[in-house]
């Protein structure tokens, strides 16, 4: 992905947020000099790679492939140093824009439409060996359960939300405009607990072609103690 891009997609976002009144962190408005020059109360935020997050999957046409992230909070798997097993994001999902299909091998998470077009979401259970399943899926919108056939779906309007167990394979993709859509979770690991049914890429590379607007959360600079 070019910087440009990444840069004009969070111009958008924060409007798009905005618009449905929905605050970020006061540190999602740092510069690169702001974070240059944060000392170690931002450790959290560092360590935890809470922020900023824009992937097209390595896939290279974000329009069609991609997502926007924002992680307002996360624990850290194995760190003594965090107290929270729990973690939270804010998303926004394009019309017709696909979130691979992938399972998450211990996460739990809840996935909400807070505002804009529907969240469609496709379902399959997986095989021990991982393969997609064959069986009826059943899931919980808002504590009343749903089953759908292998490969179902199930719409998510503003409001809903629908619980999605580990190794529980989905993808989703925007209908009837941009979704906003919230995450609440455990404990959130794109290094070592995503599992897409067809290998990708989680994190893109950046062709700099302009200067960033606000760094992406793999991108902070390090600081001793971190």
């Amino acid at each position: 992905m070019q910087r440009s891009q990444i840069n004009a997609l969070m111009r958008e976002a924060e409007e798009f947020f905005a618009a449905h009144r929905f605050a970020l962190p006061l540190w999602a408005a740092w510069s690169p000099a702001d974070w240059a020059a944060a000392g170690p109360e931002a450790a959290e935020v560092r360590r935890h790679q809470l922020g900023w997050d824009i992937t097209d999957f390595g896939l290279g046409d974000f329009e069609r492939c991609g997502l926007l992230l924002f992680t307002i909070r996360n624990g850290k798997l194995g760190d003594p140093r965090s107290q929270k097993p729990y973690a939270e994001k804010i998303m926004i999902v394009r019309e017709r824009q696909l979130t691979p299909l992938h399972f998450h091998w211990q996460k739990i998470e809840d996935i909400i439409n807070r505002g804009g077009g529907e969240l469609v979401i496709e379902l399959y259970n997986s095989e021990a060996t991982e393969a997609k399943a064959a069986t009826p899926v059943t899931v919980s919108i808002d504590g009343v359960t749903q089953t759908v056939p292998a490969g179902g779906q199930v719409r998510l309007r503003p409001g809903q939300s629908i619980t999605l167990p580990p190794r529980l394979y989905h993808a989703f993709w925007g209908e009837g405009g941009q979704v906003l859509v919230g995450e609440v979770s455990a404990v959130n690991d794109d290094a070592g607990d995503n599992r897409f049914h067809d290998p990708l890429g989680r994190f893109p590379a950046i062709i700099e072609d302009e200067p960033p607007r606000h760094l992406l959360c793999t991108e902070y600079p390090p600081h001793p103690g971190d």
